[in-house]
């Protein structure tokens, strides 16, 4: 498995007491399987991806990523970690606006000490992938929101990620451009073989999920699909 978390429970103070953000969760996600998770806000969801993306460590539990046990790591490790095996989809693009669309990825790819060279070739590889082509030297404002939003899911790949998390894609985009965005996170798993763990409100997009996950009150249960 790319992405298991077993067991996991996490919980945040809350004045005199705490809140369980996540109780007892557990889940695996395959090379090239989208899960998608879904639930009311404030049932644990943010929490779910924060502690995949290894941002949170949780108070039990086990998280590996890419083959790693990853709660034994220091935070050195954890960032290297991240950098090299985790990809995020954030649900605001936060392009930097005075780069280009090719150099928002090499930016990230510079951080992985790649020459020049290579990152502008992986970097143009991965624009291509996702739709982009031809957008290589534009800026953020010459982009549409779904545009900007291919910008944010190539950004997440341009590491050859084992595992992509992806955050509420689709908040800011109509129906249609937010029907093409899961499509393409969809293909996007299955091209790049990633193990992808989406999280969305909106249920109107599910079938493009291999399974699909409620989230309520902290507890991870399969939704049955209609």
């Amino acid at each position: 498995m790319s992405l298991e978390l077993n067991n996991v429970t996490l919980t945040y103070p809350d004045g005199d007491g705490v809140v369980t953000a996540l109780d007892r969760v557990s889940v695996d996600v395959a090379p090239g399987e989208l899960t998608a998770v879904v639930g009311p806000s404030g049932s644990g969801k943010s929490s779910l991806l924060a502690v995949a993306a290894t941002l949170i460590r949780p108070d039990s539990g086990r998280v590996v990523v890419g083959g790693v046990e990853t709660l034994g790591l220091r935070p050195r490790e954890l960032t290297e970690l991240r950098l090299n095996s985790v990809g995020i989809v954030f649900q605001q693009p936060n392009l930097i606006s005075s780069l280009t669309v090719v150099e928002q990825l090499m930016v990230t790819e510079h951080m992985r000490a790649r020459s020049l060279r290579r990152a502008r070739e992986s970097a143009m590889e991965t624009l291509a992938a996702v739709g982009l082509a031809g957008k290589e030297h534009r800026r953020p404002h010459q982009l549409s929101g779904g545009e900007r939003q291919r910008v944010n899911i190539a950004r997440a790949l341009s590491g050859r990620p084992s595992t992509l998390l992806v955050d509420e894609p689709t908040a800011a985009l109509d129906h249609e451009r937010g029907a093409a965005i899961i499509d393409l996170v969809s293909e996007a798993t299955r091209t790049f073989e990633v193990a992808t763990l989406l999280v969305t409100h909106d249920t109107e997009y599910l079938g493009a999920a291999g399974r699909v996950l409620e989230m309520r009150d902290g507890r991870l249960s399969v939704l049955e699909r209609t």
